[in-house]
């Protein structure tokens, strides 16, 4: 796991010190090691290549996996993020072909795969990546992100250079971009509280999508897709007959790639534990660990206010397996305490996250640099409410839109006018509206500002940037329409709320600490098997009912069937109370005038959403949202 950096002059010079202070930008992504390397290029330049790397050491701790990496015999260099579980098996088959190593690293694997193989190495990969290999004999540099998109990349064009890194601040921090606000981008954090990939809140900075490749070759960028959670027989609605014999057979068939997928995310040579809340997801992972005969080391974040603990829950499942079980105490003031530091730790704003920071600081601190985590569950086998709401409001729409529209347009009035005035309702009112701005029921489940608030707000976008922040959850849409209302929610939550809010904030916040958090539940090849079945079998009585099922009964009925719940924070306390000195000022004064957000948003509605949400009509989301946008803001462009 690391940090990456890059850069490409063409017909230019990288300036002395841009690579030394872009690697050294990302060293709490990597503290064990560091290394940069300067190439030249005369066929197509001339042209200067500067990659660098920061590590944080699991595989192969000795020198030898020290990065950047060259391949002697083909000239070729790379710098890599990630951690490829099965490279054991796919250095076997490079052995048998003749290859020759010198490190123990998965690193060199992926190296030497891409020059036997090319570009077909990564059908070949399990694992979370985002690589980047400069190909001497083909002048061109090939950069690749995993099929989920665990690990981040972005880029950037600016005049004669290209860049790449883990980060958007360390592109910021190269001095070679303009510190500018991208208007999509902005759409897209105010509707979903994050930008949606391809986009940034940096305008010129783009997010590589998962299971894609980009190739700069003389200047030129090839931006292509190499896989994707659905695949053609998913896609033609090839799932099994829906019955009992076939839906028992389909777990059976399910079972072997689940344990597989979690206990190959084993792999390390430093100690992997385990982040335990005594959920489903969490305690799946211990239970597949514990058949496999492992016993893994357990961690939980426990409150010392009785009201928010789940110190229960998580002690039954460590006790049950019998793990090594640590508590990590903290409370709420500590949480509190913590939050400047978690504003500063995050590459991008969110409106989430400061659990992640919190659970990854304690964790790093009792000495663990690899947890895995049940992130993904609820997206894979169907844990969230969404996936019962979703379908009833796809068939409203269906039906909704048969009523003439001035008459929606009356009823959606009216409604507002009677219906109290919170989220929710308001919500309901854009589904009933359904002015075409909305583009399926499930985005409305996961907006922060509706179309209307949002026009408020940022009354400078016009169509065309509401058009280009919308299109690839268009493009994701048109992607899922083949498949049941269920699956459907499931690809949606995978490719947008997953995706750009869950995995980008795990990454980042984990990374601060220099700690590597696992997702053993969104391996690519088990999140596409669990895809490829019908949706009534995931909702059938028991939560998460195919992973259920899936372990064979290990887990206690109170764990299975209890209330769901997360790592919750007193948010709307805290900003009524402790916050509310710190959060007023930025939302009633900061937001005025053309050196801050003042000179896109609206300042009066801004401090509307904070005077709403005193008085109980918005949630603490909306102007916490607000907030983390400004202070990002003030930290990384104005």
């Amino acid at each position: 796991m690391c940090g990456i950096f890059g850069i490409i002059g063409q017909n230019a010079r990288i300036e002395e010190g841009i690579l030394e202070r872009g690697t050294q930008s990302l060293a709490h992504r990597g503290p064990d090691d560091s290394g940069t390397i300067l190439l030249h290029d005369s066929v197509s330049g001339p042209v200067e290549i500067g990659l660098g790397n920061r590590r944080l050491a699991i595989l192969d701790l000795s020198p030898l996996a020290h990065q950047p990496m060259h391949d002697a015999e083909t000239g070729n260099w790379i710098v890599y993020n990630g951690e490829m579980y099965n490279f054991r098996d796919v250095r076997r088959e490079l052995d048998q072909a003749g290859t020759s190593f010198v490190s123990h690293s998965d690193t060199e694997v992926v190296l030497k795969a891409y020059a036997r193989w090319g570009q077909e190495c990564l059908a070949k990969f399990r694992g979370m990546f985002a690589f980047a290999i400069w190909d001497a004999r083909r002048h061109c540099l090939f950069i690749a992100r995993d099929p989920m998109g665990i690990k981040p990349l972005y880029y950037a064009q600016s005049g004669l250079y290209f860049l790449f890194a883990s980060e958007v601040r360390t592109l910021l921090g190269t001095g070679l971009l303009r510190r500018n606000i991208d208007h999509a981008g902005l759409v897209n954090y105010l509707t979903f509280g994050s930008a949606y990939d391809p986009l940034t809140l940096v305008e010129g900075v783009h997010s590589l999508p998962p299971g894609h490749t980009l190739a700069w070759e003389a200047g030129t960028l090839r931006l292509s897709s190499y896989w994707d959670l659905m695949d053609e027989g998913t896609s033609r609605g090839q799932t099994p007959a829906i019955s009992t014999e076939n839906e028992k057979l389909a777990v059976a068939q399910l079972t072997p790639i689940l344990e597989e997928a979690v206990r190959m995310q084993l792999v390390s040579d430093v100690p992997v534990g385990v982040f335990l809340s005594g959920g489903i997801d969490s305690s799946a992972l211990v239970s597949i660990l514990s058949r496999g005969g492992v016993t893994p080391s357990t961690f939980s974040i426990v409150f010392r206010e009785a009201e928010f603990s789940e110190a229960e829950h998580s002690r039954a499942i460590a006790q049950k397996f019998r793990t090594d079980h640590h508590e990590i105490n903290i409370s709420q003031m500590d949480v509190l305490a913590a939050i400047p530091a978690a504003l500063c730790a995050m590459d991008m704003p969110t409106m989430d996250g400061i659990n992640t920071y919190i659970v990854s600081r304690e964790t790093r601190a009792a000495g663990v640099k690899v947890a895995l985590s049940g992130l993904g569950g609820d997206e894979i086998f169907a844990g969230y409410s969404s996936f019962r709401t979703v379908p009833r409001m796809e068939r409203f729409a269906r039906t909704w839109n048969h009523v003439p529209r001035p008459i929606r347009g009356s009823f959606a009035s009216v409604f507002a006018a009677l219906s109290k005035e919170n989220d929710q309702n308001r919500k309901l009112g854009s589904l009933a509206r359904d002015n075409g701005r909305v583009l399926h029921p499930y985005f409305l489940t996961r907006m922060l500002f509706t179309p209307s608030q949002r026009d408020l707000l940022f009354p400078a976008a016009d169509e065309t940037t509401a058009d280009t922040a919308s299109a690839s959850q268009f493009d994701r849409l048109q992607q899922s329409l083949p498949l049941d209302a269920i699956n459907r929610v499931s690809y949606l939550e995978s490719r947008c709320y997953m995706l750009n809010t869950l995995l980008r904030d795990a990454d980042f916040m984990s990374m601060s600490q220099g700690l590597e958090v696992r997702v053993p539940l969104i391996d690519h090849q088990l999140a596409k098997a669990v895809l490829s079945l019908p949706g009534a079998w995931k909702l059938n009585g028991t939560p998460k009912k195919l992973l259920v099922e899936a372990l064979g009964g290990s887990l206690p009925n109170e764990v299975v069937h209890r209330p769901k719940r997360g790592f919750t924070l007193p948010f709307e306390h805290w900003m009524r109370q402790e916050l509310r000195s710190e959060i007023e000022p930025v939302l009633t004064a900061k937001y005025v005038g053309a050196g801050s957000l003042g000179g896109l948003l609206d300042g009066d509605q801004v401090q509307q959403v904070w005077q709403d949400f005193l008085r109980g009509a918005v949630s603490w989301s909306r102007p916490w949202s607000l907030y983390v946008l400004q202070r990002w803001c003030e930290l990384h462009l104005f």
